[in-house]
């Protein structure tokens, strides 16, 4: 048992198996079927997580029924076709000692045609959340259909190797559409009273009971959404989890929050405190007698999973994108060295971001992930013969560069031209809210010295100097450079802003490192509308400017959209007094003020003291031309934080 954190590594029995430790890897959408099936990406995945220390695994929900599909990246519903492939994924996470359930699922109204190519089956036709379209009520007979798609699936689980099923009736998918009245308006047998409306997740459970036998673990998962007012109270879910539990339908009850009446809470963004969803895993903690009760949403590190189990609000818990960043996270903190864990920074931009988009799920900090069965897992090969490696620019890129180069057993030197390392992912880090990013840089740092990497700051070089070196291998990470031109996409006749030599503007780069004092009164051209713009805007108006922010994207922060943390950034500037021009070019800076026009509209004049740009930057690329050494992040091309640690580790290991 860990003497740092025993709460967390206390074994716990559940059903007919016992947990190693605490630490769930909870269900949550991959995306990564081929063809309806799991492949080597989705074993490699869910086996590097094992092996890294998890207790218990939750696979991704597979859909019971043709109108449960919801991705691209779905498992084939109702054929034993997946079994021989998912037994596969079962036996490899066996392997390593840990326990594996399949979640089973079916979202009701909230369906996506685009993928099903059926209608949405509901319990009382109510319209989807998840775009315009309208559902089916489903008549008793299709009501069957369904509970037997549940069953089935859940026979398939168990000749696939699982140990149990994970139902999913949170979030408002189709079981708690049946237990809320907002969703279940019927008047038969299946809705009305409260014993109704519980009659199809009880026939669910006891059917499944019976199909797979005593030793299957049966999991519910929960939500509770309190910016809703139609979901359920506390007061209501536990009525719900206490009559579930008195009859000992379920082993554990996993419960998280947002749900699809608000779905940033689903995948908690950086607006939101940690230990989310602690307060309401403790609430029904108090009311079951028999189920294990898990805690999820936010729960990042070791810590504060140790807290939540020692505190008694949960069981256990299910930490997902903190396994993502690091899936070696329960055997680090087993071992006594939560320092050495990569820290998730809840950015969400490539874990539910690439599944927004449809796309199997990586990590932004941690691009192993989704590559394991290609790149080894998060582990590095040695170096077949330990060179010297000379990394210039100690931002992401050469960061990581340098640390998987030295990992392999490489004499690593990094040199970084200013006297902090982090380059211009450090100013993000400035960013309110955003503090996690300089836990990232900070977790680098301790493992560059760890390694023995030699860093030197405040070192610009030139060829001549890096020749001098006499590295083995020379990479170049040198960054970008604002352009100071203030180029906009929606004017591309002309390649620099009318007006800007006028003076008195400053780079977004220039206002987060505090090197541009600002005016009172400032106008944010826009034109990346991601953190970059938006943040900086966020940032200048909680120190007191007038802000006005000018964009050509449709909103504020809409290429973040897929992070969900958009719409709570635009609440917050709009809190402040921030005016969001979207949809509009900055026609001409005049030194103080700017003539803006919405697209078809007319133009205005705003006065300004100052103008700050945020726009795409120019690569710092001669140095690796001079030298021809390899370019990595955005000195090969500028472009976000994920590019450019992606770049830096595949690189390293090929050296």
């Amino acid at each position: 048992m860990s003497e740092q954190f025993p709460a967390l590594f206390k074994p716990l029995p559940l059903r007919h198996k016992t947990l190693r430790n605490r630490i769930v890897f909870g269900a949550h959408t991959a995306n990564m079927s081929v063809n309806g099936l799991p492949g080597e990406r989705h074993r490699g995945y869910y086996e590097e997580r094992a092996r890294g220390g998890a207790a218990m695994i939750v696979v991704e929900p597979v859909p019971v029924h043709r109108t449960a599909v919801l991705t691209r990246g779905n498992f084939l519903h109702s054929t034993d076709e997946i079994i021989p492939h998912f037994r596969k994924v079962t036996d490899a996470v066996h392997a390593h000692g840990a326990v594996i359930c399949h979640q089973l699922y079916h979202v009701g109204q909230h369906g996506d045609f685009d993928n099903s190519y059926e209608p949405n089956w509901s319990p009382s036709g109510l319209p989807s959340f998840h775009d315009s379209d309208g559902s089916h009520a489903m008549t008793e007979a299709e009501i069957e259909e369904i509970i037997e798609g549940f069953v089935q699936a859940a026979r398939r689980a168990k000749e696939s190797g699982f140990d149990g099923i994970e139902l999913f009736a949170a979030y408002n998918a189709i079981i708690d559409q049946f237990w809320l009245p907002f969703n279940n308006r019927r008047d038969d047998r299946w809705g009305g009273s409260f014993e109704n409306r519980m009659r199809f997740s009880r026939t669910i459970m006891e059917r499944i009971r019976k199909t797979a036998g005593e030793d299957f673990i049966i999991g519910l998962a929960v939500n509770m959404d309190p910016s809703s007012p139609v979901s359920q109270t506390v007061e209501q879910l536990q009525e719900v989890i206490a009559w579930h539990d008195e009859r000992q339908l379920m082993d554990y009850v996993t419960c998280g929050t947002g749900s699809y009446f608000n779905s940033t809470g689903i995948i908690p963004n950086v607006f939101y405190a940690d230990k989310l969803g602690a307060p309401f895993a403790e609430a029904l903690k108090q009311v079951v007698k028999h189920a294990k009760v898990q805690c999820e949403a936010h729960v990042r590190t070791p810590e504060n999973a140790n807290y939540v189990v020692a505190s008694g609000q949960a069981d256990m818990v299910s930490i997902v994108r903190g396994q993502i960043a690091d899936p070696h996270l329960a055997n680090k903190a087993k071992e006594g060295r939560p320092e050495d864990v990569r820290p998730c920074l809840s950015c969400n931009q490539m874990c539910w971001g690439r599944r927004y988009r449809d796309y199997w799920i990586s990590c932004l900090i941690n691009p192993s992930a989704g590559r394991e069965f290609e790149w080894g897992g998060d582990r590095f090969t040695p170096a077949g013969k330990p060179k010297t490696v000379l990394v210039i620019g100690g931002g992401v890129a050469g960061l990581e560069a340098a640390r998987v180069a030295a990992e392999r057993g490489h004499r690593v030197t990094l040199a970084e031209a200013s006297d902090r390392l982090g380059g211009q992912f450090r100013l993000a880090g400035l960013t309110p809210r955003r503090h996690q990013i300089i836990d990232y840089l900070d977790w680098f740092e301790r493992q560059l010295s760890k390694l023995q990497v030699k860093v030197l700051l405040n070192t610009p070089l030139d060829a001549e100097e890096a020749k001098a070196m006499g590295a083995d291998v020379v990479i170049v990470a040198t960054g970008s450079m604002p352009d100071g031109k203030a180029f906009q996409r929606a004017m591309p006749e002309h390649d620099a802003l009318p007006g800007i030599e006028r003076g008195n503007v400053a780079s977004a780069e220039d206002v987060m490192a505090r090197i541009a004092r600002p005016g009172k009164r400032v106008i944010v051209l826009d034109e990346t509308a991601n953190w970059k713009g938006a943040g900086t805007a966020l940032s200048l108006a909680e120190a007191g400017h007038a802000v006005v922010l000018v964009t050509g994207a449709p909103a504020v922060m809409a290429e973040m959209a897929r992070t969900n943390a958009d719409i709570q950034l635009r609440a917050r500037l709009r809190e402040l007094g921030v005016r969001m021009l979207t949809e509009t070019i900055l026609r001409e800076w005049h030194g103080d003020g700017a003539t803006v026009q919405g697209f078809g509209g007319k133009p205005e004049l705003i006065p300004a003291d100052t103008l700050v740009v945020a726009a795409t930057n120019v690569s710092e690329r001669a140095l690796g031309d001079e030298l021809s050494a390899p370019l990595i992040g955005d000195a090969m091309a500028a472009r976000n934080a994920a590019m450019a640690i992606y770049e830096g580790r595949k690189l390293a290991m090929a050296v």
